[in-house]
């Protein structure tokens, strides 16, 4: 199932529940599946047109009456574009507002360089009070909405549309601050996030095969990040390797090497490196920015060859 359906679904199930659940939308409402909400729901559905800072002062404002709003654009304009907005009007001000910003780095695809946001976690992960989470599959995102609607506070929600392999069971339970262990190992912890999950318990498996044994966990929430589950995992293993579809600058990543800025544990890295998005289909952008499972392989064997 689209990771999209099922955001629509769960907003869905949020609205009937508690008509104090609003979506505000920016002209996207087809691309994120929530189109066919409004006659079902005419009172909580509004469209804001192509005003992205605008949408996000108005849900400050209905935030600042009670009300819980979402709003859902792209992620370069749901970090980038209405970053002060979110910074003073949001943030600062300690509002509950979720932000939902769709096809972050390689999921722009045919969007473009343009609309390929590489750092709008890093962006937005210097900003106080905010909880930054990426979902991994479907059942990982059904589950934590629930979960992202009752904490009280501002959120930002990157979200990949299309389907995605599944990681999870259902009946998993969604934890927003803690990372999720998906295969134990000894040698080497891989700390993955959102679309290369599927890629990095591949590449854990081919390791295996060659006597290199991986922790893998997907860390769902980046800020603020599980510093125990960081902490011990890299403690266990002595050598740490990243995997995250962003800049390697202000991501993943960075968020891991300031959790063990004092272990003298080395950490390496598999992202995008620090340069600007194209076109492209997802296999192709895949391998272009080294986000496969042949580049964790080769990543993960430096790091375990390297003293």
């Amino acid at each position: 199932m689209e990771m999209r359906a099922v955001y629509a679904e769960c907003m869905a199930e949020l609205m009937e529940a508690d008509r104090h659940v609003l979506v505000l939308d920016a002209d996207l409402s087809n691309s994120t599946a929530t189109r066919k909400l409004y006659p079902r729901f005419p009172q909580q559905m509004f469209e804001c047109g192509i005003a992205e800072q605008s949408m996000c002062s108005i849900a400050a404002g209905l935030a600042s009456y009670g009300f819980k709003p979402y709003i859902e654009t792209f992620a370069p304009f749901a970090s980038r574009r209405i970053c002060d907005q979110i910074a003073i009007s949001v943030c600062y001000a300690g509002l509950n507002v979720k932000i939902v910003g769709t096809d972050g780095g390689v999921g722009a695809e045919l969007n473009g360089g343009t609309h390929m946001s590489v750092e709008d976690i890093g962006v937005l992960r210097s900003i106080p009070n905010l909880v930054i989470f990426e979902p991994a599959d479907a059942v990982q995102l059904r589950a934590a909405m629930p979960v992202v609607n009752a904490y009280d506070g501002p959120v930002y929600l990157r979200l990949f549309r299309k389907e995605l392999p599944a990681i999870f069971r259902e009946g998993y339970e969604f934890d927003l601050f803690g990372a999720d262990l998906l295969k134990e190992g000894r040698d080497l912890s891989i700390f993955v996030s959102g679309i290369p999950t599927a890629q990095a318990l591949a590449a854990a498996e081919e390791l295996e095969a060659e006597g290199i044994l991986c922790e893998v966990i997907n860390v769902h929430t980046i800020k603020p990040i599980d510093r125990e589950t960081v902490l011990a995992s890299a403690r266990k293993t002595g050598r740490v390797l990243t995997v995250e579809n962003h800049n390697v600058i202000g991501g993943l990543h960075s968020a891991v090497l300031e959790t063990l800025a004092a272990e003298r544990i080395p950490c390496y890295a598999v992202g995008i490196e620090d340069r600007f998005g194209e076109v492209g289909k997802l296999p192709y952008l895949m391998e272009a920015m080294k986000l496969t499972k042949n580049h964790i392989v080769d990543a993960a064997k430096r790091a375990w060859t390297q003293e």
